[in-house]
Parts: structure tokens; sequence; C-alpha cells
């Protein structure tokens, strides 16, 4: 099933709720028909382990408390299930700073009722093109419209409800029968004309999408209530009813206002009303999104800075990552504070997701990418470098980076080897190459590590270094960065020639593979993947390695290798 685009502003916060894919690499000479006729004997006794293991797995995994990532309910999350939501004004009424700094931001501008107001997109009898049919964008009675093909292939009027994003591009939602809100496939480019905006575009500008197929505008891949609406809205809840094959979908705020964050706030508001009254721990907050209080980063003689503790919990990444994070959601029942996994399954490394080395490829947002880098590991959260309420860095260009890596040292022509004020000499440029979706929406890639050139040469993954120097080689490039250090940079992502032995089934693949999943030292997503690989060519003598991480302290760790017992000779 092919994956719809989300609609989405700068920082998208939407989430694709397609599975993650499978990699079906090809099994390695040694792992032929003759592996597969081992004794019965040997395969009863591996059935039964695999049973066993997985049930024991399952069990744990839903009833243990990760020690690595997961935050710890007893201080973390207060009594969420039994208060209510009581809206962003209750919660400008005391907190008039993060309000105002959240006013205009792509949280609250996430989806708007269309009116004069909202809707940025030319209106005035506006024509598109695309696969053959022509729409065009009108207003009338002080409500917008788009004449353009339906289900039935048919051109016909429909009113625009919503307006969906807002920057770089903003869609527009129609409803439908059913409840159902439906995403248009046309969009607005909000950019300036300067930068090539102010103009209607489609999302699939070269697949001529066509009524009847999924991701069409009228079908289930661009229907909101499924796909996109809990990560642009507060409180959301789905009800569908599968009797009636209709929503009944409904919102206690129609952005990402304070609560879709810090969940439901009655017992916030009634301990400041009265604290002696507060229920449960953290005056009343469903969640406490503290993990940056009191702390500093000192700096170390090596130019980078060292944080004052080690953080011990993820709440505030987990809490990102519900919509910040490639995932698949299991149910709707989130509580606030719960580890992610709880409701969603979150992507792994996987073929056409990611490239080996573990650069985004697909539209998978920061989540992924951000865990597996050094500033995770060193104890970086999403809200060091970003405001949570503005959304904006918190210092700009640079000196985001300068916060923590001295200026002195690192914002220098001789780190850089570009001239300062260039774009080569922007941290971002090097370390968070950007990828362009939805035609227009460039994002940069969290997993903040060094150009590798060498590896495009040998994997054919991509560089920061070409994507500059468009008519240079990956083999300049890469005698370039030796030229300058002497030597190839290894970085802290070490892990791509495994993944791809492991992705293409190359010989040794289950040694490398096998190495990175008893490396500790390996960021948890990183293990898993190896362990996903792995599970393609899963024999009796291999699923000993693989149960032991049936027990690992990661979730993510653990559910990959119940998925990969369970996944043997498939």
């Amino acid at each position: 099933m092919p994956k719809k685009k989300k609609p989405s502003s700068s920082r998208p916060s939407a989430q694709a709720p397609t599975p993650r894919a499978q990699s079906s690499p090809a099994k390695p000479a040694a792992e032929g028909r003759g592996a597969r006729k081992r004794g019965r004997s040997g395969a009863i006794v591996a059935i039964v382990a695999l049973a066993i293991a997985a049930i024991g797995a399952l069990v744990y995994f839903f009833r243990s408390e990760p020690a690595q990532v997961s935050s710890t309910p007893s201080t973390a999350v207060a009594s969420a299930s039994a208060a209510n939501y009581v809206g962003s004004e209750a919660c400008g009424g005391c907190h008039v700073n993060e309000r105002n700094a959240w006013r205009g931001s792509d949280h609250d501008l996430a989806m708007q009722v269309a009116d004069e107001k909202t809707v940025l997109a030319d209106f005035a009898n506006a024509k598109f093109t695309y696969a053959g049919t022509t729409s065009t964008f009108s207003r009338r009675d002080g409500h917008f419209f788009v004449n353009t093909d339906g289900p039935d292939g048919k051109l016909n009027d429909y009113q625009i409800k919503y307006t969906f994003g807002v920057r770089p591009l903003q869609q527009y939602l129609i409803e439908f029968p059913g409840g159902r809100l439906q995403a248009l496939g046309i969009a607005w480019d909000s950019r300036s004309k300067a930068d090539g905006g102010q103009r209607w575009f489609h999302l699939y500008p070269k697949q001529n999408i066509k009524a009847g197929d999924w991701l069409h505008w009228t079908a289930a891949g661009q229907n909101w209530n499924f796909m996109c609406a809990e990560c642009h809205s507060t409180d959301l809840r789905k009800n569908f009813d599968a009797a009636t094959n209709a929503f009944n979908t409904t919102w206690k705020e129609l952005d990402v206002a304070c609560e879709a964050c810090h969940g439901p706030g009655s017992d916030h508001v009634a301990w400041a009303r009265d604290p002696a009254k507060a229920k449960g721990a953290n005056k009343g907050l469903a969640l406490a999104l503290d993990e940056r209080r009191g702390v500093t980063w000192s700096p170390l003689p090596n130019g980078n800075s060292q944080r004052s503790a080690p953080r011990s919990t993820a709440r505030e990444i987990e809490m990102c990552a519900r919509c910040h994070g490639r995932a698949a959601r299991i149910s709707d029942d989130y509580v606030y504070g719960a580890p992610p996994l709880d409701s969603r399954r979150l992507a792994l490394l996987d073929d056409g997701l990611y490239w080996n080395d573990g650069q985004m490829r697909d539209e998978v947002y920061n989540w992924g990418s951000f865990v597996q880098s050094k500033m995770f590991a060193a104890g970086v959260t999403c809200s060091d470098c970003h405001d949570p309420h503005s959304l904006k860095l918190r210092q700009p260009g640079n000196a985001v980076c300068g916060q923590c890596h001295q200026p002195q040292k690192y914002d220098s022509e001789a780190h850089t080897h570009h001239a300062a004020g260039t774009p080569g000499a922007a941290c971002a440029a090097c370390h968070m190459p950007t990828t362009t979706y939805m035609v227009v929406d460039p994002r940069h890639d969290h997993s903040m590590r060094i150009p590798r050139p060498d590896l495009s040469v040998k994997l054919d993954v991509p560089n920061a270094c070409n994507q500059c120097h468009t008519a240079k080689s990956p083999q300049w490039a890469a005698d370039a960065i030796r030229e300058w250090h002497g030597k190839t940079p290894i970085g802290y992502q070490n892990f791509a020639n495994a993944l791809r032995a492991g992705s293409v089934g190359a010989p040794g693949a289950r040694g490398a593979l096998l190495t990175l999943i008893d490396d500790p030292k390996q960021p948890a997503i990183v293990r898993a993947s190896a362990i996903e690989r792995l599970g393609h060519w899963l024999t009796p003598t291999l699923m000993a390695s693989v149960s032991r991480s049936l027990n690992d302290p990661d979730p993510l760790v653990r559910l990959a290798a119940v998925e990969s017992l369970t996944m043997r000779g498939k």
C-alpha cells in the first residue's frame, strides 16, 4: 500500500500510520535450501523455543519498565486518566509568555477553520491542470470552493472546510459523507514569489493520480480522520463506527495546543487554585517535561560540552516521538507519560525509509534520526535546540550549535573549510543536510553526522558535500575530506556496512549484524534494525543470539527480537 505524504508545516508534526515495510534481502549462499532441510527434531525444538521466547518477550515488553529510554511513571505521570482537558485559554491565564510564544507557531496554525484570515491561496477563479483535469478555485458567499474531479472522476464543486498546515505549503480539507475530511492533493505553495511560491501545485506531480487510486484526494490515503488528525489537533477522538463505516471525530482544540504535549490540565488548574488539593505529583501535571530543569552544559577541553547530570529519562523526546516519528498506530488509548510503543509501532532504519548509513530517505520526520545521533547519546533533548512553544531555534544559525560546541574551534574556517558567511560554513549544511518532501518542504536530517562521501562511493548513499557540489563526484568529495584531515573520518554512526550487508544478503552479513547487536555502544535503533535484518535468515543456531535481546533494557530492541523470531523462514 503506498504511503501518503502528510500535510505539514515547516516542522511537520504528522506521522504516517502505514506499517513499516519489511526488507526482503536475498538469502546468503550458505543459507540456501540445505539449511532449510535440518532435522525434524531440531525444527520442533526451534518452534517451541520461538513460541516461548515470543510469549515471554511480549509479556516483558508490556509489563516491564525499560531502564534506558522510558520515563518513570511514579514520578513523571500523574492521574492523567482522571483529568480533563481545559483548553489553551485556561493555560494562558497563568502561562502568558508561553502562550504568546505559541501563538502563530506551526503548532498553533496546524489546522484552522477556512476563512478570510486563514486561507492563504488564490481563490480568485484560479485554475490548475493535473492529470488531464483542470480544477478551478473560487469564492462565493464568504466561502471557498474548488471545482475538481470527485470520487467518480467527474467535476463537481466542493467547499473548503479547513486549512491544513501553513508553511511552506498549505493544504485544504473537504467534508465528505460519513464524517470524513479529505485532504485535497492540490496544495498552495505559501513561500514568497521570489522563492518560487505563491502558486498551486500537486503533491504527486509525476504520478498522474486519478479517481480510484488510493492516493487520490477522495480515497483512504488522503483521509484526515485516520491519517493526519491526531497530530494536528488536541484530544482527538476518531470515533469510527465499523458497522456504519463512518466517523464521528471530535477534538478539544483544532490545533496542537498546550495539552497536546502536556496532557489534560484540569488537575494542574486545581493545583494552581489550591496547591494543598493537587492530585498526584508534579503539581497535578499529567506529564512533567522537566528533564532540562537545573541542567547546565560545561565546556570541555576538546571544544565540546558535557551535561551536568546524565539524562536518565526520555520523557520529552518520547512525547515528541508521538508525532515527529514515523510510526504505525496500534492503539488510540495513549496515556501521557507512557512509552510511545504502548500505542504505536515506531519505524526502524528500514530499507526504503532510511539509507543504510541511517540518513533519512522517505518521509520519516525527526525522531528516528535523532535517537541514532551522538547528541542523543550525550543527553541532548529537543528543547536544548528548539523553544518548545514558538518552535524556533534557541539561537539563530550556527549560534544554536555554539551553545555546546565552542565557536572559536568549530565556527571557524579551519573547521568548516568554507569562507565565513557562505552556505558551506553553516553547521547544518554539513551535519544536518536537507531532503525535500511534499515538493517544496526541505527538512533537516537530525542524525547530526559528519559527511561521509566515502560511503557514497562504496554504498551509493547520499552525502552533504555533493548536495551542494552537485557537479562534482563523491570520490572528489571523499578525496577532499581525506586531504583536510589526513584520513577518512569515521564519526559516530559506523554501522552502514553491516546494515547494507544485511539488506542485500552479502557474504558475512550475519557476523556483521551479530556484532552490531552485541555492541551496547550502538544506538538502540541501530541494534534493533540489525536484529530485524537478521530475522530473514534466522536458524536455530542463531536464535540464541537474537533471544538474548528479548531481555534488552530498550523496548525497541526487545520488539525487534520478537518480530525477528516470528519471521523465521519468511
